[in-house]
């Protein structure tokens, strides 16, 4: 198989190609009978019938479950990983790239390193692991509340010049996003938060991917805990005086309790029962059975990605990276050099999230049974082109791309944008934290 080359790429997305694809099978790590957790939605719904079926189904799930046809035959589908999700691990593999210095490309960040405290719950400086939130990892990327409500040397974002051009940025002049955050311009972006609300511009997913498991059989979990130390039956009240554990604080010792019109106060967080050793973590957990949540097998799992080549065929850049309009034959070079660039950012998430791994959660780890497999796919119905693609060569793809649209002005700055948080966005954050320690449910 044929590595893909920058003139492949470049002539794909110049040209008239549909897209380029990768399917991808994939089995439980543990075996092709092991069983998987798929991710939960919300309340359990009915689980759903073939078309054409009457029969009341009575079983429930809180799985994405639905009939797909696979080669011609209805067969019940769960999602496994969804395309938002699908995104966020590829933005993550980005940005593992860029953390090891092999990929080089712009985005923006808030710094909360200087948002420290005295209160380890209260203490946002290892936000995000590092102290940096950034547009890999904020749900709306550069459109997100958190950086709406970030600093730019002192100003709101949004009223700074780079904020400002964000703003304005649209289909027919995609550069303000291009130098900015390109990222936002593969995964998409609705500016829905910003100073236009609803009217904000919107820029499709250029690149969709999910993991399905086909041919599913609902199973059932179990749970259970018994507490080493024999704790049963006790009453737990609300301390009096909280100490270093601030609203942790409990004791057993009616006299050394809140009162409550006269009352010592029971201990009440999550859906437990007030009072009991359950609300501070402690006692025994009856063992009980969950057919809602239970997992499942199947015939096997397989991961889809696509990439649209006419989503960014549709980003027009009227201007250079430095603000010059282009016009004429030096406007469609740098288009195609533009949007090639970005279609070798969508690609070297491919191959990172692919190096990654399967691992989509506890007990939902996968692996492939066989090597990445990149179609180029003709928009006339020809037969489809096969190209290997690892990291190597994704990262040579998007260094070729990056040189070739820089000659044609279309260069990307390679030091992130730093916002800082707006004390109000601190002082959020802080008091959720206060309200959310105070309310956690216990854990089973």
């Amino acid at each position: 198989m044929p590595k893909l080359t920058y003139e492949d790429l470049k002539n794909a997305v110049s040209g008239t190609a549909a897209g380029f694809r990768a399917v991808t099978r994939l089995e439980p790590l543990g075996g092709p009978d092991d069983k998987l957790y798929p991710p939960t939605f919300g309340d359990a719904v009915k689980v759903p019938v073939p078309v054409g079926e009457s029969r009341d189904e009575r079983r429930r799930s809180k799985y994405a479950l639905e009939w797909r046809r696979i080669e011609g035959v209805p067969k019940l589908c769960v999602v496994l990983d969804s395309v938002a999700s699908q995104a966020n691990r590829m933005e993550m593999a980005l940005l593992d790239g860029y953390d090891r210095g092999e990929l080089r490309f712009p985005f923006a960040r808030v710094d909360f390193t200087g948002a420290t405290h005295d209160d380890p719950a209260l203490d946002l400086s290892s936000l995000g692991g590092d102290g940096y939130i950034t547009t890999l990892e904020a749900p709306h990327r550069l459109a997100d509340a958190l950086l709406r409500d970030s600093l730019l040397d002192g100003k709101p974002f949004r009223y700074t010049d780079p904020g400002r051009r964000f703003t304005e940025a649209s289909q027919s002049n995609a550069t303000p996003l291009f130098t900015l955050c390109p990222a936002s311009l593969v995964f998409g972006l609705w500016d829905s938060t910003g100073p236009k609300g609803g009217l904000g511009s919107k820029f499709q997913r250029a690149i969709v991917s999910e993991v399905v498991g086909v041919g599913v059989e609902l199973g059932t979990r179990t749970s259970s805990r018994i507490d080493p130390t024999g704790i049963e039956k006790t009453d737990i009240y609300e301390a009096k005086q909280a100490g270093e554990g601030g609203s942790q604080d409990w004791t057993t010792d009616p006299n050394e309790a809140k009162l409550d019109k006269k009352q010592p106060v029971l201990l009440k967080r999550g859906g437990e029962k007030a009072g009991s050793p359950a609300v501070i973590n402690h006692g025994n957990v009856k063992p009980s059975q969950d057919a809602e949540t239970g997992g499942v097998t199947v015939d096997y799992a397989e991961q889809l990605t696509v990439l649209s080549l006419p989503a960014l065929r549709r980003l027009r850049f009227a201007t250079t990276a430095d603000g010059e309009r282009l016009e004429g034959e030096n406007r469609r070079r740098a288009e195609d050099a533009a949007r090639t660039l970005l279609a070798a950012l969508a690609l070297a998430a491919i191959a990172y999230q692919r190096d990654n791994g399967y691992d989509l959660r506890s007990r939902c780890a996968l692996r492939a049974l066989g090597p990445l497999n990149l179609e180029l796919l003709p928009s006339d119905g020809g037969e489809a082109k096969s190209f290997s693609l690892d990291r190597v060569t994704a990262k040579e793809l998007l260094d070729q791309a990056k040189q070739a649209a820089a000659a044609l002005g279309m260069s990307w700055l390679e030091e992130p944008l730093t916002l800082t948080p707006a004390p109000k966005l601190v002082g959020l954050i802080r008091k959720s934290r206060q309200l959310t320690v105070v309310e956690e449910p216990t854990a089973s």
